[in-house]
């Protein structure tokens, strides 16, 4: 997958502009967005490698490199380093996701701009994800949860540094000298090849534990399980995710803890069809009620309603009740609720109803007029052309 042609996979030619390169490449990130393909690692995999094409094309010197001398004219130098991980997309292009509206319609502004405006000597902890099933009737009202979650939390007893109370705390990694990073120089055909990666002694941190904390054993965090409230505003659908900030994973030594990624699911409902916002209801009616009219109670999403049958109420009638649908998520108003009317017909009939049934059936305003028999065929005839 790596060795596959950036162009192909922005979709643009090679002569393309800064500004096509950048509106393909956020339709792909839309598109593939880990937090719209849940658990779909094809889609992981297409999200890190747009990122990756993104930013060689759009950066002129190693999208001049790339253009000379392919995938190997990457290792020239030692700005190029490819994404280990979707923090690292999210801090390098917050200025392309920024009010996307994948990450600003929940989360009130990317990702990446929040992470380099947070920095801690610790590792950042991980984000969890977690799906939230709702009632139609909870999505059209909105609601509040307590949801349960197992997580990393930082360690009480230390605070989440590690460190042993009262213990005299952190000495300098002797390894990368308190800078947490360390520098490799490597020598090719293309010249120097300077990678900067982690210190691996101390996790990045540029310091070491003195004495670890006797509970969490110099981590910083323990695992535990916290109840979390969270607010569902009116008019979501499945696949709409809302972020609770720093109620994920806590880091390690100290590090910001991650998010709480929750997920909405539509539970399916015994007798409402949803249909964007608004929401079909089937109502079957007797055969005298379609003929004389009526008045019946029929359920919403908000509590039972009663609507009345006009008298001659054909199968197929759709009355509509209005603004008893779902809210619309981002403006004002709300959907309706279709009521599709179908006439019952028995098909076990006693003695009597069927004597009954037949007397009817001799009345003149029971059956078809032929007027109407004739108007159909007319109507066939001039549609036939068109469906045949």
């Amino acid at each position: 997958m790596s060795k596959k042609d950036y162009y192909e996979v922005l979709g643009v030619s090679k002569s393309a502009g800064i500004d096509e390169i950048k509106a393909n490449y956020r339709k792909l990130a839309m598109k593939y967005h880990p937090d719209r393909n849940p658990d779909d690692n094809e889609a992981e995999d297409n999200f890190k490698l747009a990122s990756e094409a993104y930013e060689v094309l759009s950066d002129q010197d190693k999208r001049s490199r790339y253009d000379r001398y392919g995938h190997d004219g990457l290792r020239m130098g030692q700005d190029y380093h490819g994404f280990s991980n979707f923090d690292d997309i999210f801090s390098a292009f917050g200025d392309i996701f920024s009010g996307s509206g994948i990450f600003d319609e929940f989360f009130g502004g990317s990702r990446g701009r929040r992470q380099s405006s947070r920095r801690s000597m610790g590792e950042r902890g991980s984000d969890l994800k977690i799906q939230l099933p709702m009632t139609l009737e909870e999505i059209a009202t909105g609601v509040e949860k307590n949801l349960k979650v197992k997580r990393w939390m930082p360690c009480e007893t230390c605070s989440g540094s590690g460190a042993k109370k009262g213990s005299a705390g952190y000495n300098t990694c002797n390894t990368c000298g308190g800078s947490g990073q360390l520098r490799q120089v490597q020598r090719s055909v293309f010249g120097q090849i300077v990678n900067i990666v982690s210190c691996s002694t101390c996790n990045g941190t540029g310091k070491i534990i003195k004495e670890p904390c006797e509970v969490c054993h110099g981590d910083g965090r323990t695992q535990g399980e916290d109840t979390i409230k969270v607010t569902i505003p009116a008019g979501v659908e499945g696949g709409n995710y809302l972020p609770v900030r720093d109620k994920g994973n806590a880091g390690r030594h100290g590090g910001e803890t991650g998010d709480l990624i929750v997920i909405i699911t539509e539970k399916e409902h015994p007798y409402f069809i949803r249909q964007n916002n608004d929401v079909i209801y089937h109502l079957t009616i007797s055969f005298p009620s379609a003929v004389l009219g009526d008045e019946v109670e029929v359920p919403t999403l908000f509590g039972p309603e009663k609507i009345k049958i006009a008298a001659g109420t054909q199968p197929g009638t759709v009355i509509r009740l209005k603004e008893k649908g779902i809210p619309n998520l981002n403006s004002h108003g709300k959907g309706n609720q279709l009521v599709y009317v179908n006439v019952y017909v028995p098909t076990n009939l006693g003695t009597k109803d069927k004597a009954i049934v037949k007397e009817l059936a001799g009345s003149e305003g029971i059956n078809p007029k032929k007027k109407h028999q004739s108007k159909d065929k007319d109507f066939f005839e001039k549609v036939k052309d068109v469906f045949f």
